[in-house]
């Protein structure tokens, strides 16, 4: 059996910079467009019935490294452990042979009618 996982590869824009998004005033990868990308990757690993969907509950990513605008960056996000209620990923991003980025991300697996009832106030 194999593992789950999923890579995907992005290219930096402006867009996707610290300026950008307000995490710092340099035209470099801004941290939360690389976590928002750890987190994509997670959900793309996990093969969920149409019912079910997963719902982020822990990040700890380091960022290890800058990435200017133009660099080309993998992320890849393999499952560790997963159960019914819940599946843990170790990730990690790559610019060509740097690794700039790794750490774990905890998604909560929930039934999508149920939850967003909930949040929504609906009673069952």
């Amino acid at each position: 059996m194999t593992t789950p996982t999923h890579e995907a590869t992005h290219t930096v824009t402006d867009a996707d910079t610290a300026r950008a998004v307000g995490s710092g005033d340099l035209d470099v990868l801004g941290t939360p467009v690389l976590v928002a990308w750890c987190e994509a990757a997670t959900c793309a690993a996990l093969d969920l019935p149409a019912e079910a969907t997963s719902v982020g509950t822990r990040v700890d990513v380091r960022h290890l490294a800058p990435s200017p605008v133009g660099a080309t960056v993998t992320v890849r996000a393999t499952v560790a452990e997963q159960s019914d209620r819940a599946a843990t990923f170790t990730v990690e991003a790559r610019q060509a042979d740097t690794q700039i980025a790794a750490g774990t991300v905890t998604r909560a697996i929930v039934d999508r009618r149920r939850f967003l009832d909930r949040v929504n106030g609906v009673r069952a």
